[in-house]
């Protein structure tokens, strides 16, 4: 993996990201710390050509969005449009908010909408992507909602945003998923997972502060095609410039070649 691949996922910035002048401000920090991408989440409103000229103002490309999810599933048009202007090939289906996975008829209608959504995407040269949670390793008819999902979609159509936190909380093999995803993982979001002496559960972690094992996760995600390492963390013990800091200098010091 290279550091060119290495982005920040803004959602970890959220607070940091309301206004046009804080997002200047946190994209200028964000450079300075190292990364050279972010995907954009998590922000407040910015019209799409003053985000690329910040963009663009400190040496960030925009690796890759995640969109609204009814948005994607019934305007994908819309989202095409937009990644246009941002100038970014891939985007992710965030979270099913709306989905009741104990409904058989929800689950379908998901699916194919997260198909119809991919094919308008793929004709436009764009990737629509899946990114997972926890909620998707419940099992329905002795597979997991989350392989449901991918073995009733179009590979062309949709292909896969792994994230290494959830997988694990799930109950998951980060490993296994990412052979599993062979030829259709570009991204992956690099969440850590900590599980602290007398914790219920785990918590999030800086990339190489938790017990994920990256020297073994990386390449597996570069043999299936990662594209983007994206490092996310959605809650932060302290400073979140600090913990994005943290995650970046261990991912440059000992999973970049």
């Amino acid at each position: 993996m290279k550091l060119s691949q290495v982005a920040i996922q803004l959602y970890t910035l959220r607070d940091f990201i309301k206004t046009p002048a804080d997002i200047a401000a946190t994209l200028k920090k964000v450079r300075e710390i190292g990364y050279q991408a972010v995907q954009v989440s998590g922000m407040g409103p910015i019209p799409e050509e003053e985000l690329v000229k910040i963009l663009n103002d400190n040496g960030l490309v925009c690796a890759a969005t995640h969109e609204n999810g009814n948005t994607i599933r019934k305007d994908p048009q819309a989202v095409s449009a937009r990644l246009s202007k941002l100038g970014t090939k891939y985007t992710a289906y965030p979270y099913p908010a709306d989905v009741k996975f104990d409904d058989e008829a929800s689950v379908a209608s998901l699916i194919a909408d997260l198909d119809k959504a991919g094919e308008v995407l793929a004709s436009a040269g764009q990737v629509l992507t899946y990114h997972n949670h926890a909620t998707e390793f419940a099992r329905v008819g002795g597979k997991t909602l989350l392989e449901k999902i991918y073995d009733e979609t179009n590979p062309k159509f949709l292909q896969g945003e792994i994230d290494t936190f959830w997988v694990q909380y799930g109950g998951g093999d980060n490993v296994a998923w990412c052979k599993k995803l062979t030829g259709r993982l570009p991204l992956l979001h690099a969440k850590d997972f900590a599980f602290p002496v007398g914790a219920d559960r785990g918590k999030f972690a800086e990339v190489g502060y938790g017990n994920l094992d990256w020297k073994a996760i990386v390449p597996a995600a570069e043999a299936a095609g990662m594209e983007w390492f994206i490092i996310e963390q959605d809650t932060c013990p302290g400073d979140p410039f600090d913990s994005i800091r943290m995650s970046f200098e261990y991912t440059r010091d000992n999973l970049v070649s």
